[in-house]
């Protein structure tokens, strides 16, 4: 897609050509990620899982945990050993 600009109005606020809009999918309402870095402004598109796929996703990971077979005891000793090697890589 080629470069486009935009103008900022009054309010801080700029309009997402239409073309954009549909290319990405983003429609009213939609959450968009900030992020300035370098003078750089990067705009992300953040989907909110509903809450059915939210549920799906949980489904799916207790019958994978099940079929490698964790417990639901062997969450926290999981847990713990995760945050101990990120934080000895923070060091």
């Amino acid at each position: 897609m080629d470069t486009t600009l935009v103008t900022v109005s009054t309010k801080g606020q700029v309009v997402l050509p239409a073309e954009i809009r549909r290319t990405l999918a983003i429609a009213d309402g939609d959450r968009l990620a900030v992020h300035v870095s370098d003078g750089v402004i990067m705009l992300k598109p953040v989907k909110i899982p509903s809450a059915e796929d939210f549920k799906q996703w949980m489904d799916e990971a207790r019958d994978w945990a099940a079929s490698v077979g964790y417990q639901e005891e062997d969450v926290d000793k999981i847990i713990r050993s995760v945050r101990r090697k990120r934080h000895s890589c923070e060091s």
